[in-house]
């Protein structure tokens, strides 16, 4: 199985700063804060008495949002809401795009929005409260300061991958984490995406800032020197450097999950995943402030979080969810998340990331 890849275009500084001007004003008669909205009370659907609310919910989600179809009729059938997706592309962009038209929101509900934007979509007021009656698993760990603009729905680690078979041919032992990369047997061996257009670059450098502190910047100029190659996006290093499927490089950037979908004839993986390189993302969903629907974009975010949605993201998203429902076997087998992954806080993540993208762009790759 092809994994799809996830994409994040970060728009420049100049931009940026054209969002945050976008983001001073609420929607015409819309307070920003306030009590969260709850879910519906047990027994009635969100979107009405009996799910026979009728209308349409606008849904705005990244551009790889892929669940079943029969999982979208399922919803229809039991709250009456008929769907309408739109994609304006990556999670950044999806952001970004939501901050342009909060004064003509793009939909109802979003789906996409992850911890890396977090903040910014908050910060923007683009979010209406909204708590669902109870959040599964260890949801409730991943709430944005504790609030409810943003529901959790699923995560993931983005880590450095090896290829075992080719480390085994060449005698090699394999990388454990960030220092090994800088050692001269693995020079040349590396490939990793630009942080600036691929949401697991970004996911790298900020898992670098986090590891490193204040020394970072060193730290991926001694990644340079060692002759890394950094490449445009996840498909370009994952498909066309790494090893694994023919390229040159044995270790490349991707996700704890990778290994999982390159098992041999007797169900062994031929690569894996450095865990203690690992960055932590967790995708959200949220009600758009100045919805049309709300009451629908609520029921969607329900949905989102029931245990038939739940089970299905591992296969159709390639996250975890953030229920606690049955993996795939290879999953269990060659894809664990990281025990302690690198974090952030989105709130750190938001008042500094211009500041290191510039400085990434600018001093590391000059």
């Amino acid at each position: 199985m092809r994994l799809r890849a996830r994409k994040s275009i970060y728009l420049p500084a100049a931009l940026a700063g054209l969002l945050a001007l976008g983001a001073c004003t609420s929607p015409a008669g819309e307070e920003p804060g306030g009590e969260a909205e709850t879910a519906a009370p047990e027994g009635e659907e969100a979107g009405g008495e009996n799910g026979e609310a009728g209308g349409v919910v606008r849904v705005v989600s990244h551009d790889s949002f892929n669940l079943e179809e029969e999982l979208f009729a399922q919803f229809t059938e039991t709250t009456g809401y008929e769907l309408e997706f739109s994609a304006p592309g990556d999670a950044g962009a999806l952001v970004n795009q939501l901050i342009l038209t909060k004064d003509s929101p793009l939909g109802d509900v979003v789906y996409g929005i992850d911890n890396s934007f977090a903040a910014r979509a908050i910060d923007a007021e683009i979010l209406e409260d909204y708590a669902p009656a109870e959040l599964p698993g260890e949801a409730a760990d991943y709430l944005i300061d504790g609030g409810n603009a943003l529901t959790p729905i699923d995560l993931g680690d983005v880590c450095l991958n090896v290829d075992h078979e080719w480390f085994d041919e060449n005698d090699l032992p394999e990388p454990e984490g960030f220092d090994d990369l800088l050692n001269a047997d693995y020079e040349g061996l590396t490939v990793l995406t630009n942080p600036a257009q691929s949401s697991p670059g970004l996911a790298f450098l900020l898992a670098t800032i986090s590891n490193f502190d204040g020394d970072w910047v060193n730290y991926w100029d001694d990644l340079l020197a060692n002759d890394v190659k950094i490449v445009d996006g996840w498909s370009d290093a994952y498909y066309t450097d790494f090893t694994a499927n023919g390229g040159s490089r044995p270790i490349a950037l991707s996700y704890s999950t990778s290994p999982a979908f390159t098992l041999d004839d007797d169900g062994d993986s031929t690569t894996g995943s450095l865990l203690d390189t690992c960055f932590r993302q967790v995708e959200y969903a949220g009600v758009l402030a100045g919805a049309e629907n709300p009451e629908g974009a609520r029921a969607f975010v329900d949905f989102l979080l029931s245990e038939d949605v739940q089970g299905e993201i591992a296969e159709s998203l390639y996250m975890y969810p953030v229920a606690p429902v049955d993996l795939p076997e290879d999953w269990v087998a060659h894809a664990p998340l990281a025990e302690k992954p690198h974090q952030l806080d989105p709130a750190d993540i938001e008042a500094n990331l211009d500041d290191w993208l510039r400085t990434w762009q600018d001093d590391v790759i000059g």
